[in-house]
């Protein structure tokens, strides 16, 4: 059997949500997880999770640029930025902080920070 790092299972995670691919997003995660994001909403369990990994909200996969990645025992920490495309306002970005809690080698709390950026100087509308 093959070890993965925690790192490896974060890198896996947010491959997962790049192509918005259910189950190996899911495969990460223990069945108890819990997703904070922090401001807006908790998620507890697999079936709660699954059900926010393409909200209703948002069209299409997320652009997901993660810039740091920082390992401290049972702890990943990762900064970066996004873009995505809500329903009622259309493409937006994003710089977030995700705070991944390990528990017997898989993901077992996320606590998600995300702040709205500014469009970009010289995107074209509707391409941000």
């Amino acid at each position: 059997m093959t070890h993965t790092s925690q790192r490896d299972l974060v890198a896996e995670y947010f491959d997962g949500f790049r192509a918005s691919d259910h189950g190996r997003i899911l495969a990460t995660l223990t069945d108890d997880v819990e997703w904070v994001i922090h401001g807006h909403r908790t998620t507890r369990g697999k079936a709660e999770f699954d059900r926010e990994i393409e909200n209703p909200g948002f069209t299409g996969s997320p652009e997901l640029d993660v810039q740091r990645v920082h390992e401290d025992g049972p702890v990943v920490v990762t900064t970066g930025e996004g873009r995505g495309v809500s329903v009622d306002h259309g493409p937006f970005r994003f710089a977030f902080n995700d705070l991944f809690t390990f528990r017997d080698g898989l993901i077992a709390r996320v606590d998600s920070y995300v702040v709205p950026l500014p469009e970009a100087v010289g995107d074209p509308p509707g391409e941000r």
